[in-house]
């Protein structure tokens, strides 16, 4: 007798139960209906994506640390750390470099800016200083001593991601340079302590589907659907551009590793609904820090990698910078020569790299542009203030994507990176478990050789000796 097939009223509750990816999906649908049909109470929803992102960020810095310290420890080589942390430098600038590029380019094919004529004089210049609530970017000099610590509990406190790396390598050379013999108990104590945090990570995520419905509720209630058609050819351009840079991601995947990016995003999905719904990288960053492990690349490169990309890799901010620059000088008439234009690519490939952790970061790198250039109004910038939180989404996906794809380069590139097991892993043969400390894998049923059906007919035909069970 065939086995039943379930009512499709319990397969999607079944679906809705286990998968993570369902849950969040329909949270994002819920939200974005809320949002719309009453958006006076939608705005009520903010606290469920701030809860989850605090809470989320609350195990970072720790992960970070934890994660590094015993790639350091584990790969043996401090100087092989010191040349992932370089290729992965180089690869963040080519990479951040490609995108102001593309940006620009596409600007001036599309001019999504001209015919609009506006008046500078006419802007409301004070909601721009709202909006990144009087903050300045750092210059070169102040980013790099910012990165030092001024204390150890301080770089945790204060959830400084580069602070903690400094920490982590000097915590990592030290355990090396002492060996394990006259500190037998830090190594298993630390990679205790990391499992610990992939296990509140765990739990944590099961909050996903409420962060990503409030956070789409109150995008929708406060912004409304309407905005989409005063920008339309704005943001149809900047999620073209991403796409396409996107692909360039996926050819440079392929040509360095092999590997393919369409199925790598088919093993994140989870996590890039939930970092579209929360318009946060930071609220998947240590699902994504495990998937890579389990995917086969090296804890260290993993470690440094990673979080180094969060401050210095923003492809997707790179992307909208361009293109955004280019966009309010069309709108108010400003018609930028090359030379400027290549000065903007160079003013924003400086300030891009301060932008991570900053309110308003993105006002802020254009305001600065703008004044480099002396050319366009520095009020102009509060053009793309009904716009910014549309774009979160291109910029969340853009740059996720780009410092995944640079882990897995990097680690290649270094020789950090298992290509089999990758590869088993993208493809589902090894299934991703959070609970297990290895992925799971997949294996067909071997075919049972005929001689041992026959042996095994065999000894069925025989009287069976008595057997005596121990309970």
């Amino acid at each position: 007798m065939p086995p039943s097939v379930p009512s499709l009223p319990r397969r999607v509750g079944r679906t809705l139960r286990t998968s993570l990816f369902a849950q969040v999906a329909v949270a994002l649908v819920l939200g974005i209906v809320v949002g719309k049909l009453w958006p006076g109470v939608a705005t009520d929803f903010q606290p469920l994506g701030d809860g989850f992102t605090r809470l989320i960020k609350t195990i970072i810095s720790p992960l970070v640390f934890c994660v590094v310290v015993v790639g350091i420890a584990k790969a043996g080589d401090l100087k092989a750390f010191g040349r992932i942390g370089l290729k992965a430098l180089i690869w963040f600038e080519v990479a951040s470099t490609a995108a102001l590029i593309i940006g620009l380019v596409a600007a001036n094919v599309v001019q999504p800016g001209s015919g609009m004529h506006v008046d500078p004089s006419t802007l409301n210049t004070s909601a721009v200083d709202a909006k990144t609530g009087g903050a300045a970017l750092p210059s070169t000099t102040e980013f790099i001593v910012n990165a030092l610590p001024t204390s150890f509990i301080g770089a945790f406190a204060e959830n400084s991601l580069l602070q903690v790396l400094i920490l982590a390598c000097l915590v990592g050379a030290a355990l090396l340079h002492l060996g394990h013999t006259k500190v037998p108990q830090v190594l298993p104590a630390v990679e205790q302590a990391q499992e610990i945090i992939f296990a509140l990570v765990g739990f944590i995520m099961r909050l996903a589907p409420l962060a990503v419905f409030g956070a789409m509720a109150v995008l929708v209630g406060q912004y409304g659907l309407g905005v989409m058609k005063t920008y339309a050819k704005l943001i149809i351009l900047c999620y073209v551009a991403a796409a396409l840079f996107v692909a360039l991601l996926a050819v440079a995947l392929r040509m360095v590793t092999g590997l393919s990016l369409w199925k790598f995003l088919r093993y994140i999905r989870e996590e890039m609904l939930l970092a579209l719904g929360t318009a946060s990288t930071e609220s998947v960053m240590p699902r994504v820090m495990q998937k890579l492990r389990k995917a086969g690349a090296r804890d260290d490169a993993v470690g440094l990698v990673l979080p180094t990309g969060y401050s210095f890799n923003l492809d997707g901010a790179s992307l909208y910078l361009s293109i955004g620059t280019l966009f309010i000088a069309q709108a108010v008439g400003v018609d930028l020569s090359l030379g400027q234009q290549i000065t903007v690519v160079l003013v924003l490939m400086l300030t891009s790299k301060g932008m991570a952790g900053i309110p308003g970061s993105a006002f802020l790198a254009l305001s600065a542009t703008a004044s480099s250039l002396g050319a366009i109004p520095a009020g102009a910038v509060a053009l793309l203030l009904g716009v910014d939180r549309i774009m979160d989404s291109m910029r969340v996906v853009t740059n996720l994507l780009g410092n995944c794809v640079a882990v897995f380069a990097v680690s290649r590139w270094e020789g950090a990176l298992d290509i089999d097991r990758a590869k088993k892993v993208l493809d589902g043969e090894i299934v991703f478990t959070e609970d297990e400390d290895e992925p799971t894998a997949v294996a067909p049923k071997a075919p049972v050789p005929a001689q041992a059906v026959a042996a095994e007919s065999t000894v069925g035909t025989k009287t069976k000796e008595p057997t005596t069970e121990v309970s």
